[in-house]
């Protein structure tokens, strides 16, 4: 009877071990981290420099996973269709909320269909020229356009980016007319104004500073209201001839809707504690990154803040893709 009874205890115990929800044990196999821009912009820039300390801080390898296409949408239609186990992640930017506007019809909810983890930097534009074109300030800029107006082409990283809607607004703001050239994601629009494809651009500081300060390109303002710390020569937009001239881009960390709670504050956690890590806050300042960490929760509110401002601007552009 004692052999038995302690059999059935077993057996219980054993039961109850297997009960153990999955997410106690997480991670227990590799994530992924989905990147909807090619490599080389300010978004997969961020995303290397953060998914290899989070890899580390959860014992797992975490992969960039760079699925461009379709202004950033493929990428983010993907990540919400993934299971929500917290083993696909998504680096979220700007341009997302934009989207929400933009697009007539998306096959995502960038509100309903993630559950929010963390925002995680932000960082100003740069004016950029090719060094080729003989213009060395923002008023030098602005005189040469209006004597040939719509002749200056400006790339960016889609319809609808904030490069583009950053060009629009420069437009608009400072009588002139530039061309619009979009390219499928900030990689390529750098690499088409290195090669002198195009003329000027409005690109994240993380993708041109390096070319910057090469020498590839001439670097007139950063677009944000206050100069930054990365580059204190260069002076903002607004006063160096466009008043109240302002944008800029933010970046975070998405789940799918429905991954459990445990897992979203774990992954919260460790990425507050890795933006405050000096090796890695160092890092990110010198590309002109802002550290930007917030709970879930204060991340959702933002997410819906962002979508409704843009909504606004993108009104007033009439900026538009079927």
């Amino acid at each position: 009877m004692n052999a038995m009874r302690w059999g059935l205890w077993f057996a219980a115990a054993c039961m109850q071990l297997g009960a153990v929800p999955v997410q106690a044990q997480y991670p227990s196999k590799t994530v992924r981290l989905i990147v909807p821009y090619p490599p080389g912009g300010g978004t997969d820039t961020l995303a290397r420099v953060l998914s290899q300390r989070l890899g580390e801080a959860l014992g797992q390898q975490v992969v960039i996973d760079n699925r461009p296409g379709a202004g950033a949408n493929l990428g983010v239609e993907i990540a919400a269709k993934a299971p929500n186990d917290g083993y696909t992640l998504l680096m979220a930017a700007i341009s997302n909320a934009i989207s929400a506007s933009l697009y007539r019809k998306l096959n995502y909810d960038l509100v309903r269909d993630f559950a929010p983890i963390t925002l995680l930097a932000t960082t100003p534009h740069i004016l950029v020229v090719h060094p080729s074109l003989p213009v060395k300030s923002v008023k030098e800029l602005i005189a040469f356009a209006k004597a040939r107006s719509g002749q200056l082409a400006y790339s960016s990283s889609g319809s609808g980016t904030p490069s583009h809607l950053g060009g629009e607004l420069f437009d608009s703001m400072a009588g002139v007319k530039l061309t619009h050239v979009p390219y499928k994601g900030g990689g390529p629009s750098v690499i088409a104004l290195v090669g002198g494809e195009v003329s000027v651009g409005f690109a994240t500081m993380p993708s041109v500073i390096s070319h910057v300060k090469a020498g590839k390109l001439r670097g007139l303002a950063v677009t944000t209201a206050q100069r930054s710390p990365t580059t204190p020569d260069l002076p903002t937009v607004s006063e160096a001839g466009v008043p109240g001239y302002e944008m800029g881009s933010w970046y975070g960390l998405l789940a799918p809707a429905g991954t459990p709670k445990e897992v979203v504050m774990r992954l919260n956690a460790e990425m507050a504690r890795i933006l405050k890590l000096p090796d890695v806050k160092q890092r990110l300042d010198a590309l002109g990154f802002e550290v930007l960490v917030s709970t879930p929760e204060e991340y959702g509110a933002f997410t819906k803040n962002e979508i409704e401002k843009w909504a606004k601007v993108v009104k007033a552009s009439g900026a538009r893709v079927d």
